[in-house]
């Protein structure tokens, strides 16, 4: 069986599939460049937003009341169980 054939250095410089991949590269890393300079944070703020991040839901759940807490609980629970609720109904009708 014969051996594959090596390209030699700098031969597929004529291939222009070689050359479109190339040009893509170098448009798309200058896009991506940009797009993750983000503009500097100021230090006090990202500071202050911490501790409202700290305190959050601790300090959510103290305010609210037992009957609020449970409505925004069941809210969520129907939420989580509207889908699996349809297609458990559709099971039932099917046999």
């Amino acid at each position: 069986m014969p051996k594959r054939s090596s390209k030699k250095p700098g031969q597929d410089a004529d291939d222009p599939n070689v050359a479109a991949f190339r040009v893509i590269q170098k448009a798309t890393a200058e896009n991506d460049a940009q797009a993750d300079a983000s503009p500097p944070k100021n230090p006090a703020a990202v500071a202050l937003g911490r501790l409202g991040g700290k305190k959050g839901g601790k300090a959510r759940a103290e305010k609210l009341s037992a009957e609020r807490r449970s409505e925004i609980a069941r809210k969520a629970a129907s939420a989580r169980w509207k889908d699996s609720a349809k297609s458990d109904a559709g099971d039932d009708e099917s046999t």
